[in-house]
C-alpha cells in the first residue's frame, strides 16, 4: 500500500506538540533578578515576631522556577540555613503547599505529587490520569528517573502495585514516555487508525479496549488531531461521546483525558481547575497542583480557555471559592499572583 506522507506545519487546534503556546505562562523571568537582595527580602518577612505572608508571595510569585532555585542556594550562602526549613517553620496549610510547590523543580514537584497519589490508602487517580496524560515525552522520563532518584523507587512498578486492568495498561503506556512526537502525519495511516478505532467500539457488540489504548497512546499529537474529525466522518459521533458509551470508571477518564489534551490542553486544564472548585467546598490538592505546574508553562492560555469555557474568569472562579473565608488567605492571595 502506497502511503501520502504529509508533513503539516500549522494544526488548527495549536502546534504539533500539543501544548498550544500562544500565549503561554503568567509567571516569567523576572527583570533585573538579584537572588540577594530577595534573599534578605524573605529573610526579613520570617524574622522576629509574625510572618510577612506578602513579601514572601511578592517574591516567590513573581520568579522564575530557575530564579528560585538560585534563590535558595543566595540564603543558604546567606544565612547557613535552609530556606525550605524557615518557610515550614513559619506557613502552614494551603499556602505552605503552594509555597514549597514553588520552590521544586517541575520533574521533582511532578514525581512528589505522584508518590502522594500512589502511597497510603487509596489511589488518587484523578493524579495520576493528569500528570501522565499531558507531559510530553521528555518531562515523563525526567519524573520517571526522579521518582526513582527521590524515593528509591521505580514508578512503573508502584503504579502497577496500585492499578489494576485496562487502566493499569493506560497508566503504563504513558509512563514509558514513548509516544511518536516527530513523525510526519501518514494519511494512510489516519485512515487506518480512524476505521479501527470505529471498528473496536461502536461497530462491533463490546470493546477493543486494546486498541483503543495502543492507538491513544502511542501516536504523535498531530496524528491524533487528523483521525479524531476523520473518526467522526465514519459513525458520526465525537470520540469523546464514543469513550463515554464504550468505557467506563478510571479507563474511560483516562482515556478522555489524553483525547482532551491531544485536542486542546489548557482547555483540559480549564476543565479540570473548574471541576475541583465546582459542587460543594474545593479541591484543594487538585488546584494548588496545576496552579503550581502551570504558571510558568501555559497559565495565559488555560485562563483563556476558561474565560472561553464558563463564562467567567479563573481569578472570579478562585475568588468565588474562597469567598467564605475573611479576611482573604495567603494561598489565595498567592493564586492571583499566578
Amino acid at each position: 500500500m502506497s502511503r501520502n506522507v504529509v508533513q503539516e506545519n500549522t494544526i488548527k487546534a495549536g502546534c504539533c506538540c500539543g501544548c498550544v503556546p500562544q500565549r503561554g505562562g503568567s509567571v516569567r523571568e523576572f527583570p533585573n533578578f538579584n537572588p540577594q537582595d530577595d534573599a534578605e527580602k524573605l529573610h526579613k518577612a520570617m524574622k522576629g515576631f509574625g510572618t510577612d505572608e506578602q513579601a514572601i508571595i511578592d517574591v516567590l510569585a513573581k520568579r522564575s522556577n530557575s530564579q528560585r532555585q538560585k534563590l535558595l542556594v543566595q540564603y543558604k550562602t546567606c544565612y547557613g540555613k535552609d530556606l525550605i526549613e524557615d518557610l515550614k517553620s513559619e506557613i502552614s496549610g494551603k499556602f505552605e503547599d503552594v509555597v514549597l510547590g514553588l520552590l521544586k523543580k517541575p520533574d521533582v514537584y511532578d514525581a512528589q505529587q505522584l508518590r502522594e497519589a500512589i502511597k497510603g490508602a487509596g489511589t488518587d487517580e484523578r493524579c495520576l490520569i493528569e500528570i501522565l496524560a499531558s507531559r510530553k515525552n521528555k518531562n515523563i522520563q525526567e519524573v520517571f528517573r526522579t521518582y526513582k532518584t527521590e524515593y528509591g523507587r521505580n514508578l512503573e512498578d508502584d503504579v502497577m502495585s496500585d492499578t489494576s486492568g485496562h487502566f493499569q495498561r493506560v497508566l503504563v503506556s504513558l509512563i514509558t514516555g514513548n509516544r511518536d512526537e516527530d513523525i510526519p502525519v501518514d494519511n494512510d495511516l489516519v485512515m487506518k487508525d480512524a476505521q479501527d478505532l470505529y471498528e473496536a467500539g461502536e461497530k462491533k457488540l463490546g470493546t477493543d479496549e486494546t486498541k483503543f489504548l495502543s492507538i491513544l497512546c502511542s501516536r504523535s499529537v498531530p496524528h491524533l488531531r487528523r483521525v479524531f474529525p476523520e473518526y467522526e466522518n465514519i459513525c458520526n459521533k465525537d470520540i469523546e461521546k464514543s469513550i463515554k458509551k464504550e468505557m467506563s470508571g478510571s479507563l474511560e477518564d483516562s482515556l478522555l483525558a489524553v483525547v482532551r489534551c491531544v485536542k486542546n490542553k489548557p482547555s483540559f486544564f480549564a476543565w479540570a481547575l473548574h471541576r475541583s472548585m465546582k459542587g460543594m467546598g474545593t479541591d484543594d490538592k487538585t488546584l494548588i497542583r496545576l496552579m503550581v505546574s502551570r504558571c510558568e508553562v501555559d497559565m495565559l492560555d488555560i485562563r483563556h480557555e476558561y474565560k472561553q469555557d464558563y463564562g467567567e474568569s479563573l481569578y472570579a472562579a478562585i475568588k468565588s471559592s474562597f469567598s467564605h473565608f475573611f479576611p482573604p488567605l495567603p494561598s489565595f492571595n498567592m493564586f492571583v499572583c499566578l
